[in-house]
């Protein structure tokens, strides 16, 4: 599952947090309600330096790991880019939402009490393998010059490009009606909302992802990571 080749020397929290910072990776536990760019905001300010990039977005929903680059470091994104994500999360079944998460209303019901995990699991060996998906409206690539989330808190609605993505491993783990819990390994560039939706219509009941976790990057793990509240301010 790792890459012994890997070559990157993050940060571990055990470790005393180092004083040069000319090139630093930094693994991040990203905490729920913020955006990845607010923890980039939020370091700038602790540590007094401009040069700090990440590698891979986290939906302000999503919780866990979020590679943080600091100095020459923001030069290596694309190493980070082409490991595995692993992620754990919970989808609800039976509702839907615009945003195919738990960021905007709930908009249809569908009665769930006949469905089983077998039938979540059936549905779930399709993805597997390389697959097309579908950008959702509610995401941050833009159509137009503009970023489609715009268009979709306008109630705009256009088409929204595609692109191959592959899913390593897809497992349900648990099934308490009406949520699932998951584990999914994936490429850089998976919506994995989008799963939780399509998820919903294969089993034509609808669904939608009410929780997600980054566990690890490659060989870099959360565990490993940084609370924001644990990086010492550079006065």
């Amino acid at each position: 599952m790792f890459d012994p080749a890997f070559r990157a020397d993050p940060v571990d929290r055990t470790q005393e947090f180092p004083v040069d910072l000319e090139s630093v990776v930094l693994p991040i536990d990203k905490p729920k309600g913020i955006t990845s760019f607010d923890v980039i905001r939020a370091l700038r300010r602790i540590l007094k330096i401009r040069k700090i990039g990440h590698a891979g977005t986290l939906d302000p929903m999503a919780t866990g790991l979020l590679i943080c680059l600091i100095g020459k470091s923001t030069k290596r994104m694309n190493e980070f880019l082409e490991y595995k994500k692993c992620y754990t999360g919970t989808m609800r079944f039976g509702q839907t939402t615009p945003s195919f998460d738990a960021e905007t209303e709930v908009e249809k019901v569908e009665d769930v009490s006949a469905l089983t995990i077998t039938d979540i699991r059936e549905a779930s060996s399709v993805f597997s393998g390389t697959i097309l998906q579908q950008t959702p409206m509610y995401s941050a690539v833009r159509v137009g010059g503009e970023r489609l989330y715009h268009k979709a808190r306008r109630g705009e609605k256009v088409k929204t490009p595609q692109r191959f993505v592959t899913i390593y491993d897809f497992s349900i783990d648990n099934y308490s009606a009406p949520d699932a819990t998951f584990t999914l390994i994936c490429s850089t560039g998976t919506y994995v909302r989008s799963v939780a939706h399509e998820m919903g219509q294969a089993l034509g009941c609808g669904a939608h992802l009410v929780a997600l976790r980054r566990e690890y990057i490659g060989p870099v793990s959360v565990e490993t990571a940084w609370s924001l509240d644990d990086i010492p301010s550079r006065d």
